[in-house]
């Protein structure tokens, strides 16, 4: 049994779904029957006594009519009984009250019949964990204008704001129901950097995320019941503005960021994050700027590498991928570079140090040669830093790139 409830579209459908799984069976020779319906017992007995592959929404009940008795699973005692008794299809059994044949036959024939019918569907559905912290507004007659319902989440939220206080904690996720008359619900989320609880700030990212909506909240007949839920909070500390002011400047930073994930998505605002790795190729790489709130969320980033006071930095801020190759000139084989031509531009070097060798992670690039780094001035002030691949004497000859530029 497999439930692909909203996998489907992944495989282009029901359809290729299921000639996928046959031709996958089919490749290590195995002969399958399947069949796609609205429960599992549905789905079994059309797959072993039916003919359908597709069984369309709410269609199970005539699609499984003409299907033995033996389809429903049941004891082979049963069904004889039930032979000689002339209900041989699961359309004589559906067309009889349940209650006589429970009596006779025993509960089981009564809840496999309901769920072969499709009255009845026993998948295991999640359910979602319930909010740290929730606030409603009801309404006697339904709102449908945009200045209500921005009044109404504003208020909400100043509500919700409260109670996180004397919680002493903050929101990281923040999630907007809205219920239509007509019984549908529209839901929008949003996600912080860090704890809030400010509900200007709040809101500022929810009208944000309303604007983008490829489909807006059309209220229809008017929303009955606005709920606003915080589905994970954490521990607020309230931060002391430091003289320099460097506490405003990161409250206003968080708050932009938090708006372009809110306008944009998580997926295209990133920033920088350290690798525990001595490979410059895979010393940094880019994650989300808002931490995730879900799980694994709790796993720091590695430390950056220390910059000694009043030297160069070890590491230049523009590094190009993959290093541009260039022609080296040096004095001796295994030294520093004297000359060096890059982009039809001949840099006379001044001033070298180094080298600095830097072995490829062996188990990740086990053929990848050492190289020997250098940080190098031109005579006209520019830093560079270049490297040299492979050493004199080897079978493939050295070759140089230069890796990055210093500021």
């Amino acid at each position: 049994m497999l439930d692909l409830t909203g996998c489907a579209h992944l495989f282009g459908g029901e359809a290729a779904l299921r000639a996928d799984l046959k031709a996958r069976l089919a490749g290590i020779a195995v002969h399958a029957r399947a069949c796609v319906a609205g429960t599992p017992e549905a789905a079994r007995a059309l797959a072993r006594f039916g003919r359908l592959e597709i069984v369309a929404p709410g269609g199970e009940a005539p699609a499984v009519h003409p299907l033995p008795v033996a389809a429903l699973g049941l004891p082979p005692e049963t069904v004889l009984a039930l032979s000689r008794a002339g209900l041989k299809t699961i359309g004589d059994l559906a067309g009889r009250p349940s209650a006589p044949l429970a009596a006779r036959f025993g509960a089981t024939l009564a809840a496999g019949l309901r769920r072969v019918l499709g009255a009845e569907d026993i998948r295991i559905t999640p359910c979602r964990p319930v909010p740290a912290c929730i606030v409603e507004q009801r309404f006697a007659e339904p709102i449908a204008r945009a200045e209500d319902i921005e009044g109404t989440l504003a208020a909400l939220m100043a509500r919700a704001g409260a109670l996180l206080e004397q919680r002493g904690e903050g929101g990281r996720a923040f999630e907007a129901s809205f219920f239509r008359a007509d019984g549908a619900v529209r839901r929008i989320a949003v996600e912080t950097g860090r704890p809030v609880r400010d509900a200007k700030a709040v809101m500022r990212l929810l009208v944000e995320r309303i604007e983008v909506l490829a489909d807006p909240i059309d209220p229809g007949f008017g929303f009955d019941l606005i709920r606003l839920s915080v589905p994970v909070t954490e521990p607020f500390a309230v931060a002391q503005t430091s003289l320099d002011g460097h506490a405003v400047e990161d409250d206003e930073l968080a708050e932009l960021v938090d708006r372009l994930v809110a306008r944009f998505g998580a997926d295209r605002v990133l920033r920088f994050a350290a690798r525990d790795s001595h490979d410059p190729d895979r010393a940094a790489h880019l994650v989300p700027a808002v931490r995730p709130v879900r799980s694994g969320a709790d796993a720091e980033d590695a430390p950056w590498r220390p910059v000694e006071p009043d030297e160069p930095p070890a590491r230049p801020l523009h590094v190009f991928d993959p290093p541009q190759p260039v022609e080296a000139i040096a004095e001796v084989p295994d030294g520093p570079p004297l000359s060096f031509l890059w982009r039809r531009c001949r840099h006379h070097v001044t001033r070298a140090e180094g080298p600095e060798r830097i072995a490829a992670e062996w188990w990740r690039q086990a053929d990848r040669p050492a190289r020997d780094y250098y940080r190098v001035e031109d005579a006209e002030g520019r830093r560079f830093w270049l490297f040299r691949s492979g050493f004199y004497g080897s079978d493939a000859a050295p070759r140089w790139f230069l890796h990055g530029l210093f500021a």
